[in-house]
């Protein structure tokens, strides 16, 4: 059946319900509602409370329509027990009509102490005649909803959509498969959370507790983690090049190295050598804490694919970041033989030109760069190994674009890597289609950063403080960061910042890094914060993942309020990675909020990224945590992550037991609650 097919739903209204992604009358039905009102009684105006919603029926005593720039029109009923005035500030034609002085309605809407007394904003209303019955008693859905479409007009459309499905609608979750179970069909819980009934708990229904939502939540996640692991199951059809054990790169790089490896990066490469001696691709997201060593982990990753002739890509989000693994690899590797390209997306001429030829010709084994590794116009001559740095600032379409650059029919094989410490919940959301290797030891001459907020109105003694750090011959950040997600004003507010501290710190030679500058300049003014040849770094958030400095010793985050506790974790994580004792100190503007205390006081309580990015999630949501870029991939139409992560488990092990028991509705179940999902699987 086709939406048109529906009574009710003509072009223009098919138009709209496309704006929400509705395209198929099962797409209408799991379109849920977002909330309720109880419009199962009538209440008198005399009785009427500030700020409730309420269903009232009155008399038109007047209308009121004066010319003005912004004329409302303004109608006046009374019940015998008090009046209340509609307010429109949206006036179209013939709306004053449907008013005239003793016509009888029923309006529902939030009652507001205005002008005139008691009001309402463009609420609801439909002529009756006195006495009519109230209709059949339920509370009312509230729909997600678009220009254009009322929540009337919407529940008009849903009641026949449900009748029209009733017969099409299988339960595609049986019975007799493990784990959760459940008293509502999946048409009885549709039926019920489009229209449940006036004595449903209407707190358990707005806060996805009740049992029928609770049906519904679960078949979605079951859904989602069927998507991830048939796409796992689909990729590891394809063939990868085997690779053994490295018997030389590997023990000469440790033995050139001034340090030796934990045991956690020891383990996490023995998991990924067992991957990498496989015929199908590795699939591995590797986490760890700030500072934890990653970097190695993935050099000894690469380390038997270069020795099996084999080249590696490494793809960093930023260049700075880039630039900076580039440099690292280049002092283990170059000794050893190994030829290393550079690739960014601002290179230009013979330089872009040289490097292309280098990955094309195979004769650069290890490829560094941005997201430009996965441009069309980059050919890779033998590409064994993917390596995917800070991955959540990625997409998986971009990450599954550079696994079609392997060679000979054979996929490469893929190392997620990330510094941002993924809570189970959304690890098992995002990235069920990667076995996970956790790096949770911290190298022994990593220090404890010390944390403390200070008020804005005290930066006096912080900048002394900054000011007598420096002239120890220690190092120090100065990070700007503003509200608005731009890069411009982002770097406008630095440029002023370190003008400022350079008028009034004249003995200290100061540096600037922010995001609009050329990376050569960046390069540039890093290399001599490294050099020690610059006391004091301003940065923007640029500096965020990468950027290694051991002598840098305190970090000063301006606005420590305003960046996600996942943020200012991996911003404090540029000091305290050598011996001496550092402090990261959180500038914020008073009075904060309540949510911004609980962030604050978290982040100076704990140094464990894992506890961290927990709170996070929960005080700021998976979107603010992972970007839009990864939470836009996820699409749930009713589950919620951190209300509902007591089910994923249960649905990770439903989605498992699905795949081997009734494989014939994997497909179904996948097409109902994500229907462009199965692109990702032939990828």
């Amino acid at each position: 059946m086709h939406l048109t097919d529906l009574p009710g739903i003509g072009e223009a209204n098919r138009q709209l319900l496309a704006k929400l992604g509705i395209q198929r009358v099962e797409d209408l039905v799991f379109h849920l509602p977002r909330d309720y009102e109880d419009r199962s009684r009538l209440i008198a105006m005399g009785e009427l409370r500030v700020g409730v919603s309420a269903l009232i029926e009155g008399v038109v005593q007047s209308v009121d329509h004066p010319a003005g720039r912004r004329p409302s029109l303004a109608v006046q009923l009374t019940d015998g027990s008090g009046r209340l005035t509609m307010r429109f500030y949206q006036v179209y034609g013939g709306l004053k009509d449907k008013f005239p002085v003793g016509r009888h309605l029923r309006v529902f809407g939030e009652v507001r102490l205005g002008a005139r007394g008691l009001e309402m904003y463009h609420p609801e209303f439909r002529q009756v005649t006195p006495g009519r019955p109230l209709p059949p008693a339920r509370l009312t859905a509230i729909y997600p909803t678009t220009e254009g479409l009322t929540q009337s007009r919407f529940r008009q459309i849903m009641a026949p959509a449900l009748k029209a499905i009733a017969d099409q609608l299988r339960d595609l979750l049986p019975v007799s498969a493990s784990g959760t179970q459940f008293s509502f069909t999946l048409l009885q819980a549709l039926r019920y959370v489009h229209e449940p009934p006036v004595d449903a708990n209407i707190e358990e229904l707005r806060a996805g507790r009740h049992p029928a939502q609770q049906r519904l939540i679960f078949e979605e996640l079951v859904a989602h983690q069927l998507s991830l692991l048939s796409r796992r199951h689909h990729q590891q059809l394809h063939p990868a090049p085997s690779m053994i054990e490295s018997r030389q790169l590997a023990p000469a790089l440790l033995s050139a190295l001034p340090f030796t490896p934990t045991q956690a990066q020891r383990r996490v490469v023995a998991e990924i050598q067992q991957d990498l001696s496989k015929a199908h691709p590795m699939l591995r997201l590797v986490q760890g804490d700030v500072g934890a060593g990653k970097t190695l982990v993935a050099a000894l990753a690469a380390c038997p694919v270069l020795e099996a002739g084999y080249q590696v890509a490494l793809m960093a989000p930023t260049e700075i970041l880039a630039e900076q693994h580039a440099q690292t690899f280049s002092q283990w590797f170059m000794p050893l033989g190994i030829q290393l390209a550079w690739l960014a997306g601002k290179q230009k001429g013979k330089a872009r030109a040289h490097a292309e030829l280098a990955v094309r010709s195979g004769q650069a084994q290890l490829v560094i760069g941005t997201h430009a590794l996965f441009q069309e116009s980059i050919e890779f001559n033998r590409l064994g190994l993917i390596i995917v740095d800070e991955q959540q600032r990625f997409g998986v379409d971009q990450r599954l674009l550079l696994r079609e650059k392997g060679a000979n029919g054979l996929t490469p094989h893929q190392l997620v890597m990330t510094a941002t410490p993924i809570p189970r919940t959304l690890a098992m959301s995002v990235y069920g289609d990667l076995d996970t290797s956790i790096i949770d030891e911290l190298p022994p001459n990593r220090t404890p950063v010390t944390t403390v907020t200070i008020p804005r109105d005290r930066r006096d003694e912080v900048i002394e403080r900054v000011a007598s750090n420096c002239r120890e011959g220690k190092q120090a950040y100065w990070v700007c960061t503003l509200v608005e997600q731009s890069e411009t004003l982002d770097a406008e507010a630095a440029e002023s910042l370190h003008e400022e501290l350079s008028a009034r710190l004249p003995d200290l030679a100061i540096g600037l890094v922010h995001g609009r500058m050329k990376p050569d300049e960046k390069a540039q003014v890093m290399e001599a914060f490294k050099a020690n040849q610059l006391q004091l770094l301003v940065a923007t958030t640029v500096i965020e993942v990468g950027v290694d400095v051991p002598n840098a010793s305190l970090m000063i985050i301006e606005n420590a309020e305003r960046l996600g506790l996942s943020q200012l974790h991996q911003l404090r994580g540029r000091v305290g990675r050598g011996s001496t004792v550092s402090f990261c100190v959180l500038l914020y503007k008073a009075p904060l909020s309540e949510t911004g205390i609980e962030r604050l006081s978290t982040l100076r309580a704990s140094q464990d990224g894992f506890v961290i990015a927990q709170k996070d999630l929960e005080l700021r949501g998976p979107g603010e945590l992972l970007g839009t870029r990864q939470t836009g991939q996820l699409g749930f139409r009713v589950a919620q992550l951190v209300r509902d992560q007591d089910l994923l488990e249960p649905a990770h092990q439903r989605a498992q037991h699905l795949l081997q028991t009734h494989p014939d509705l994997v497909e179904a179940l996948i097409q109902r609650w994500l229907p462009e999902a199965p692109r990702y699987a032939h990828i």
